[in-house]
């Protein structure tokens, strides 16, 4: 039984004291004046009657009723019912409040009660103060306090004749019954009619369950006013502890609001801070840090506006606000929908019928109390939902005296499958969850509605989810329960309550509210507390029962774990893989492991193998040997390593037990578990694990203690199952069924601890003293021996088994302070060991062991602290336990200290035998093998990503240093791929980057040191070194590398130490005499050049490349400076050849025998007789001036210049230069005979200067002047020597061409230029179709309209808007017969300002270029957009993105635009200088570009060779500065111009595939090989250099030996001869042919060299290596069997396709060679072969006019001549076209006609390289020649061919078959030979002469004597010319 009411007061206005204008409230009276014992008066009571403030008002308002609500310290609720009612204010009163009238007025306003209805005022000028009746209870009836406060206040204003004392004291006395109505005797106890003796009666109906909150109507009102989705956000805040505050003008809206939320929570208690009405004098507990939900009037909304982190809820506008910063976590779905779904369907019942044809006659609508009870239904449903199977995970910890219970979260949140969301998380984190689990926790107590539907409904809600109709049937049926709850006895509430009259608070009060006599009210309170002590106490009749724990967990939402979805094939894996470990079969264990390893990402896989373990576990032991226990740790850290710090899953719980029981005897006396082997996960050094694995096995322990004896057992035995810590059973997710125990299926009648525990709380009171005494002091021992085994547990986990891992243990989450929650082990400092508990009495401890020693104590000492307090441990055993901690943990130090020592000396683990990488001839290996991972850098192919394929990545092998490359050999990691070796290399000499990285690797899930070594040709070795290398021998790695890198000088690199035997650090040997020829000559030259260069001037300072003994420290400044000729130079140095000294002429002949000058020669640009006598016929010579290299360094020592200038004009020419590269010409025109010139940027004071400054110069002519004049004169110079000059007067320069002109839709004819130098070009000109090739269809003209004029289409950055769509230039016609003579090609910011001169001769282009060191950048980009690094799961750029981002097609882009503008130029008759940056980065791409475009020469293989030797090595790119090839330029990294260049050769190739003799393949051989240093070729910046290190000539008269290439020409030579590798089988050139590709960004490739690799063999540019080791022949019969299948699986990434299945022209060539081998015959050379057959071709398709081949490659539609589909010049009708490499020229150029187009434009090689009759053939006749061996003299007919240095036989004179070549690069002598047996017996013996090669001598007889001496002359010229 309780008191309705504590305490009555009356509170009245009265002046505040600080006469502040406003009141206060003042306590008149209150009854019982004394404070009753249970219940002490609540303070501060008058600030909650006004929450508004006490003020006085002009009218007389009608009465107020509202509740309010205070707290007390013990967190007791005060329910404050005050009825305020207003009276005319005494004089006091008013004169109080007259200070400040409109303050008064406006607090009236603003803050007065609600009115009700308009009120009259009284008499003028009165006011009226408000007065207060309270009612104080700890009881919430609010309509029965609102009856008895009405009561007392009618018979006030009704006058009527009853007592007030009497009323009030039978109030303060009245007794109801508490709650539990339902399980009294009878229906009088459970209802109480009450009156308080003035004729009334009310009926007070107390509640069934006092658990359920009692919500009225409230919950319906809150849904009303704010709608669900604002009640739901609410509902998440309140939840999740963010802080709530309410509005509204109404304070019982606020009550009812708060007191709604409140129901909402059931069954979790708010116990924060809870204020349904907030004083306006308390507002700044808003401010509180804490969380809240409170009520404030509207009034006082602006004061609310500041508040950044409350949630606002306006119940009048029906908003609610929620601040940036707050963050609501919104409840799991999905019981969001649901939830929501339901709610709409209680609130708006038509809606489900609102769209029906015929709707059903309504039912009523649910009252709005039903309704309130509905909604609440559907919380409680909710919360049933999300704490289903909560007291599975309930740890009860002790039982006696009180029941200590524990929840374990992280297994809750696993099972439940919701281990991410948020709101969950933060839900049982909270206080209220706190609280739900202490009080219901308990297992021995009254249940109530909650308990039940959580226990025995969660199967029937999961049955309904999808059926609306029965969820709204079972919200109606507990709805019932919870009305029936609070309204138990309907039939019987009836009330009878006086009321005042209407408007009986206008009518004038007859007096003041009368003070009540104290006495009368006390002394009625006094007779019933009498009354009461002699009555036998109410005991309040709790019905208590064992709490049902329903049944267990599921998940929320069944997922699916995708990609690791755990079937039961999976777990069958798990189960063999360990039965195959223990049972010793470790191949087959070995087979399986990795998929086990895949498995085990999946939750059940990991728990299936916990549960295999376990079964192999005997007492609590099991011992393994080495291999066995490998296993099982790896396993164990795979399970672990996906582990949370909470451990949701408990796989490291099942694994604790596991971890101490498995080890290894590694001595007598010495045993390893496996603990040591798996410390390193962050699971272990997590505080809230420890504290859950403690509790669940205090659990087990407890209940083994309570267990009947029958059932007693093993402790240990009891309940290893980590994931249902309420012992015994636990559900597999995924097999509804399976109730299963870990190792066991539990016992039917198996008790759970909490039923043990119920059992016990309720025998408890029926227990002696003694006995629970006893009980008690076994419960405490249980807890305290676990807290020491707990203790030793930690130790095991925490200490390192090396202690000089510390730094690991560190690295972990780290051992941290325990009040941050955080899951954090170690402190920042651990310096301070623990001094009062840790006694180092050696006094010297190693600081590092101390240091880990010290921070496991401390950190097991807090947790025993924690669980120790918790569990009730006495102080006593708790400081007995402080001490044992630190010996516990030093015992364990020297435990593990044994075990280390032994552990060290374990055979190592049988590990992959290392795989030794084939080498070159000549390479050695620096450092042998270390062990290494290979880890996947990023490219999906090798790690079986995508693309599809076997996971080649990572593998294990290892890592092994040469002096030529870095090489990984090894094998997958993954068995199942099968023994596939995975092998990546590349060249040291390509290494651009080197950094150190943590890695994972596939064996160990931790992190391990590694190094990338990425290189620019695009591998990338990501490695994880094993275990087994140390630190040290890592480092050494790194440093030879990087000494390999860098050598000090280019002698230090691979192509010349090549041989000589390396041993890292010795100096390389000196390279070899080359014999007294050579070195007289490379002596004789430097002399000279040093000479020179010691008399010049020296005019400024500039780079040029240092010389060899200069190369180390930097030389001093005017010793190397630029060489810069003076005026006055010394006859010596420039003399005619005439007067050359003999060493000179010596000098002289070998640079004519340079690759230049065959290209000079065979472009006519004059011979070295020409030179030497300079023939004035010519317009250009070749001059020697630079043969000393004195005037520039880095040109050849042969430069053409124009006939008219002199020697020693050119040096005063090239100061106006930068590095001195004045123009030279590089190449002419045979069409137009318009040259090529390059040259470096112009200087300031150059042409630019001469362009600036019109005027003339001033008389005193300064040096840079006459420099400047000489230039101009020199341009003029070569403007000159062009065939036709243009009329200056009337010509066009190209930037005046109109653009009405542009727009012409025909293409105009081209310009005919027709000189008798050039028969071609006369009848070329004939044509009417436009020349040159474009890379797309093309129809009758071209509509391409060119704004502004060619100089400025290419000014701007983004080159302005192309012409064409896809970036062709403009149609050729557009360029007049007037132009300039000479445009120069120059850089914007240079030419900035200057305005070309009409009068000058040439007209400057400038254009912007980009310059070397953006090449630089773009290319890093480039290489990490190919070769990421990184494994593409991790967030990152997609490649196109990064591609794009590198902006390396965009400068491919530009440069062929630059190129195709200056083909046009050239093509139209312009000469063109090309004068870019210093002259030998982009001008050599650009001017190499343009003759590749425009020689069909260049794009044969030797021409492109020759190309390359004039233009990049002659004109002295700098390989070796650009590729960073020694220690001087390790800063300035790599920079591939020369790779940019090929890929826009590459670029080409693909858009006219038939233009080119060499293959893709050829591109990027030299690509991988100018920067891998195995060649001497592409080393040095210049001849220069090359002739000071004796490179340039040292193939001349060289014995020829299997000895490695030193060039790689001879290398591509030798190759060729074997392989057609670099051959392209499409190559079917037009004659003439200019080639114009498109360059738009759009058409651009990305080069396959960058993204593409083979892991068979590693690159294939090493030709010797990548032939792999002989496979045995698959011809070879096995017993005379059939053949073996030669079907081979191809994989993406790891084999070559080409070399896995060529083409079948190649296909067919081997099997030709393979079948002349079986016959006996010497294989014919492949060459001959395709020759053989291109011949026969041609002569089939001879006799069909119209030459229709028929052999090979035929195709019958129009073929596309490129591989974008280009256009043929065809007529209407389609004709057949072959792709023959030659045809007949029958056809001739005069022919027209569709037919004789489509012939022409199949005709084949450059006009003077026909291989027909129509060949050049310098001299031809017949003579005998000597076979091979043992074979007989034949006569043949020889043909000399000069130009392709050939000598070629034939059968007989009209045979097309050539049957044989000797190439005259590789004779070395023609001597006269003598008459041997077989030979022509009536032949003169001096008509014999032997023709001695590098391979054989061959022996040749003439018919008579002159005809051989004509042969040996003939042959000794080419010698010569060449």
């Amino acid at each position: 039984m309780a008191r309705l009411a504590d305490y009555f007061v009356l509170v009245a206005f009265g002046p505040h004291p600080r006469g502040s204008g406003e009141g206060q409230g003042q306590i008149l009276q209150r009854f019982p004046e004394k404070d009753w014992e249970d219940n002490p008066f609540p303070q501060g009571i008058e600030l909650f009657c006004q929450p508004s403030g006490w003020q006085l008002c002009p009218e007389r308002s009608p009465p107020t009723f509202f509740v309010a609500v205070l707290t007390d310290i013990n967190s007791e609720r005060h329910y404050c019912a005050c009825l305020t009612f207003w009276e005319p204010a005494g004089p006091t009163q008013e004169a109080a409040c007259t200070e400040d009238a409109a303050v008064r007025e406006e607090n009236a306003d603003e803050g007065g009660p609600v009115q009700l209805s308009p009120a009259t005022a009284g008499p003028p000028g009165q006011l009226f103060a408000p007065k207060t009746l309270v009612l104080v209870s700890r009881l919430d009836h609010a309509e029965v306090f609102r009856n008895s406060l009405g009561l007392i206040y009618t018979i006030h204003v009704e006058g009527l004749n009853v007592g007030l004392e009497n009323v009030v004291g039978n109030l303060l006395t009245c007794i109801i019954p508490l709650a539990g109505g339902s399980q009294l005797d009878s229906v009088e106890d459970g209802v109480r009619t009450i009156s308080l003796g003035a004729g009334d009666r009310q009926v007070i109906q107390t509640p069934l369950t006092d658990s359920l909150p009692i919500s009225r109507c409230s919950v319906a009102l809150l849904f009303r006013q704010l709608g669900i989705a604002n009640v739901l956000s609410l509902f998440c805040a309140a939840l999740t502890e963010h802080k709530v505050l309410f509005l509204s003008r109404s304070y019982q809206r606020l009550s009812d609001a708060c007191r709604g939320l409140l129901a909402l929570l059931f069954p979790l208690r708010y116990s924060f801070t809870y204020v349904p009405i907030l004083p306006a004098q308390l507002l700044e507990v808003l401010s509180t840090p804490t969380p809240f939900i409170i009520g404030v009037n509207a009034a006082f909304q602006a004061e609310t506006q500041e508040l950044l982190d409350v949630i606002v809820a306006d119940l009048d506008g029906g908003t609610v606000t929620v601040p940036e910063c707050v963050h609501i976590p919104a409840l799991p779905e999905p019981l969001h929908s649901q939830t929501h779904s339901v709610l709409s369907m209680v609130l708006d019942p038509e809606l489900e019928l609102a769209d029906l044809a015929f709707p059903p006659p309504m039912a009523s609508a649910s009252s709005l109390k039903m309704q309130d009870k509905e909604l609440r239904a559907v919380f409680l449903r909710l919360f049933a939902q999300l704490l289903q199977g909560y007291r599975w995970c309930l740890h009860m910890v002790r039982i006696h005296p009180e029941p200590v219970i524990r929840f374990h979260k992280a297994a809750f949140l696993g099972q439940r499958g919701l281990v991410e969301d948020d709101f969950l998380m933060k839900v049982l984190e909270g206080m209220a969850f706190a609280g739900f689990v202490s009080e219901r926790g308990v297992p021995y107590r009254p249940t109530d509605l909650f308990d039940e539907l959580v226990a025995h409904e969660v199967a029937r809600m999961r049955a309904d989810e999808n059926n609306p109709q029965r969820v709204l049937r079972h919200v109606k049926e507990l709805a019932e329960q919870l009305y029936k709850n609070e309204n138990p006895y309907p039939a019987v509430a009836m009330h009878k309550v006086q009321r005042p009259g209407e408007a009986s608070h206008l009518r004038r009060a007859p007096r003041p509210f009368p003070r009540l006599d104290e006495g009368t009210v006390q002394w009625i309170v006094d007779q019933a507390t009498a009354k009461m002590q002699g009555a036998p106490p109410a005991v309040k009749a709790e019905r208590r029962t064992t709490v049902p724990s329903g049944p267990p967990m599921t998940a929320i939402v069944e997922r699916s774990s995708g990609l690791h979805g755990n079937s039961a094939r999976r777990l069958e894996v798990v189960r063999n893989c360990i039965s195959c470990v223990f049972e010793g079969k470790m191949l087959e264990a070995k087979k399986l492991l990795p998929a086990v390893l895949r498995a085990l990402k999946g939750r059940a896989a990991r728990r299936c193998l916990t549960q295999e373990l376990h079964l192999h576990v005997q007492q609590n032991r099991a011992v393994l040997d080495h291999q066995q226990f490998d296993f099982v740790v790896r396993m164990m850290n795979c399970c672990l390593q996906d582990c949370t710090s909470l451990d949701e899953h408990g796989v490291a719980a099942a694994l604790l037990p596991l971890v101490t029981a498995f080890c290894r005897k590694l001595s007598p006396g010495v045993t390893q578990f496996a603990y040591s082997c798996v410390q390193e996960h962050v699971v272990w050094s997590t505080p809230q694990f420890w504290e859950a694995m403690f509790y669940g096995d205090v659990q087990t322990h407890i209940r083994a203690l309570y267990l009947e004896p029958a059932e007693d057992r093993d402790p240990t035995q009891v309940c290893r199952d980590p994931w249902n810590p309420s012992g015994g059973r636990w559900l597999v997710p995924g097999s509804p069924s399976a109730l299963q125990q870990v190792g066991e299926a539990p016992a039917e009648d198996e008790r759970s601890a909490l039923d043990v525990a119920s059992e016990q709380r309720r025998l408890w009171p029926t227990l002696s003293r003694e006995k629970q005494q006893e009980l008690v002091q076994k419960e405490e021992s249980t807890v305290f021996s676990q807290a020491i085994h707990y203790a030793n547990r930690m130790s095991y986990l925490l200490l390192p088994l090396d202690t000089s891992k510390s730094r690991l243990l560190r690295e972990r989450a780290g051992l941290g302070d325990p009040e941050s929650a955080s899951n954090s082990l170690l402190t920042s400092s651990m310096a301070g060991s623990v001094a009062e508990s840790y006694d180092t009495e050696s006094g010297f401890e190693d600081a590092e062991t101390c240091d880990v020693a010290g921070a496991v104590v401390r950190f097991i000492n807090r947790f025993v602290d924690k669980v120790c307090t918790e569990s009730g441990v006495t102080s006593d055993h708790l400081k007995g336990l402080h001490v044992m901690v630190p010996d516990i943990v030093q015992m364990h130090i020297e435990t593990l200290e044994a075990v280390h020592r032994e552990s060290k000396r374990l055979p190592p683990i049988q590990k992959p035998k290392l795989l030794r990488p084939r080498l070159l001839p000549g390479e050695e290996c620096v450092l042998d093998g270390l062990r290494v991972y290979l880890l996947p850098d990023g490219r999906e192919e090798g790690a079986g990503g995508s693309a599809g394929g076997p996971a080649l990545l990572p593998a294990e092998g290892a890592v092994f240093l040469t002096t030529y490359r870095v090489i990984f050999t090894g094998m997958p990691t993954d068995p199942l791929v099968g023994e596939q070796v995975v092998v990546r290399s590349f060249p040291v000499a390509a290494l651009t980057k080197e950094k150190r990285v943590s890695v994972q690797t596939p064996v160990e899930p931790l992190l391990q040191d590694g190094l990338q070594l990425r290189s620019c040709t695009f591998q990338l070795l990501k490695m994880a070194f094993d275990e087994e290398v140390g630190s040290d021998s890592a480092e050494l790695f790194r440093k030879q590398l990087h000494k390999l890198r860098y050598p000090p000088d280019v002698r230090g690199t691979f192509a010349f130490t090549l041989g000589s035997a390396h041993t890292p650090g010795r100096p390389p040997r000196a390279t070899k005499d080359k014999g007294p020829s050579l070195r007289t000559l490379s002596r004789n030259l430097v002399k000279n050049a040093k000479k020179t260069m010691g008399r010049q001037h020296v005019a400024r300072k500039k780079y040029h490349p240092p010389g060899w003994e200069h190369r180390g420290p930097p030389p001093p400044e005017d010793e190397e400076d630029a060489i810069s000729v003076s005026e006055e130079l010394e006859p010596s140095t420039l003399t005619p050849a005439s007067a050359l000294k003999p060493s000179d002429r010596m000098t002289m002949s070998s640079l004519v025998e340079r690759a230049c000058c065959r290209d000079y020669q065979r472009l006519g640009l004059g011979t070295l007789s020409s030179s030497l006598s300079r023939a004035k016929s010519e317009p250009f010579r070749i001059s020697p001036v630079n043969r000393m290299y004195a005037i520039c360094r880095s040109y050849p020592g042969l430069l053409i210049v124009p006939q008219s200038v002199q020697d020693n004009a050119l040096q005063r020419v090239s100061r106006c230069y930068r590095q001195n590269r004045f123009p030279v010409v590089c190449w002419r025109s045979g069409r137009s005979k318009a040259v090529l010139l390059r040259s470096g940027g112009l200087h300031s004071k150059g042409v630019v200067g001469l362009f600036k400054a019109q005027n003339a110069p001033s008389p005193g002519q300064s040096q840079a002047d006459s420099s400047s004049l000489e230039q101009e004169k020199y341009l003029q110079a070569v403007v000159s020597s062009m065939p036709r000059c243009a009329d200056a007067s009337g010509r066009n320069t190209l930037s005046g061409f109109s653009s009405a002109h542009m727009g012409s839709h025909v293409p105009s004819p081209r310009a005919r230029v027709t000189t008798l130098s050039n028969p071609m070009a006369a009848s070329a000109s004939r044509r009417t179709a436009p020349r040159g090739k474009w890379g797309s269809v093309r129809a009758s003209g071209r509509s391409g309209v060119l704004g502004g004029d060619v100089g400025s289409r290419l000014a701007g950055r983004d080159m302005l808007a192309p012409p064409q769509a896809n970036g062709a230039p403009p149609d050729p016609g557009f360029l007049r017969p007037q132009r300039a003579p000479l445009y120069i090609i120059g850089d914007k910011a240079q030419l900035k300002g200057v305005r070309p001169d009409p009068l000058q001769q040439w007209e400057l282009v400038p254009i912007e270029v980009f310059e070397a060191r953006q090449v630089k950048t773009s290319f890093k980009k480039l290489l990490k957009a190919c070769v990421p690094g990184c494994p593409a799961t991790e967030p990152g750029p997609s490649f196109l993105r990064s591609l794009e981002d590198s902006e390396w097609l965009t400068q491919i882009h530009k440069l062929l635009q630059v190129s195709v503008l200056v083909v046009e130029l050239l093509d139209s008759g312009s000469s063109v200088l090309v004068s870019l940056e210093d002259g030998w980065d982009i001008t050599t791409q650009v001017v190499s570009l343009v003759q590749l475009l425009s020689d069909p020469f260049y794009r044969t293989l030797e021409g492109f060779r020759l190309l390359v030797e004039k233009e990049w090595l002659s004109f002295g790119h700098r390989f070796s500065h650009r590729g960073a090839h020694t220690l001087a330029g390790q800063s300035s990294g790599v920079t591939p111009v020369f790779l940019q260049f090929l890929d826009c050769v590459h670029q080409v190739h693909l858009q006219f595939p038939m233009e080119f003799e060499f293959s893709p393949f050829y591109l990027k051989f030299l690509g991988y090989h100018h920067v891998s240093r195995r060649f001497r070729t592409f080393l040095l910046d210049s001849d220069y250099e090359r002739i000071e290190l004796g490179l340039l000539y040292e193939e001349k008269g060289e014995p020829r030996g299997q000895q490695a290439c030193r060039s790689v020409w001879e290398y591509v030579d030798r190759l060729s001869k074997r392989t057609p590798l670099f051959y392209n089988y499409m190559y079917a050139p037009e004659d003439a042919e200019v080639l114009r590709p498109y360059s738009n960004v759009s058409n651009l490739k990305v080069w396959d060299f960058y993204t593409k690799e083979t892991l068979a063999e590693g690159p294939l540019y090493d030709w010797e290596l990548a032939q792999g080791p002989p496979e045995p022949p698959e011809e070879e019969r096995l017993d005379g069997g059939a053949p073996q299948s030669r079907r081979r699986v191809v994989w993406p990434c790891y084999d070559s396709r080409p070399r896995a299945q060529p083409d079948a022209i190649s296909r067919l060539l081997e099997e030709l060679q393979r079948l002349e081998t079986e016959l006996g015959r010497p294989p014919e050379r492949w060459k001959d072969t395709w020759d053989r057959v291109k011949a026969a071709q041609r002569l089939e398709g001879r006799p069909d006019g119209r030459g229709t081949p028929s052999s090979l490659l035929v195709s019958s539609v129009p073929h596309h001549r490129r591989s974008l589909g280009v256009y043929l010049q065809e007529g209407p009708v389609g004709s057949t076209l072959s792709l023959s490499l030659d045809s007949d020229q029958s056809s001739g150029s005069t022919a027209s006609g569709s037919r004789q187009a489509a012939r022409r434009s199949t005709s084949t090689l450059y006009s003077q390289f026909q291989t027909a009759e129509s060949e050049n053939r310098s001299h031809e006749g017949t003579l005998y020649k000597k076979g091979a061996f043992m074979k007989p003299w034949k006569a043949r007919w020889f043909v000399l061919d000069k130009t392709k240095h050939q000598l070629r036989y034939y059968d007989h004179r009209v045979d097309t078959e050539c049957k044989g070549v000797i190439d005259l690069a590789e004779v070395e002598a023609v001597a006269p030979g003598t008459h041997t047996m077989g030979a022509p017996k009536t032949v003169d013996e001096k008509a014999f002469f032997d023709v001695k090669t590098t391979r054989r001598v061959y022996n040749f007889c003439a018919q008579d004597v002159p005809s051989a001496q004509q042969w040996v002359d003939q042959i000794q010229g080419c010698l010569s010319d060449a």
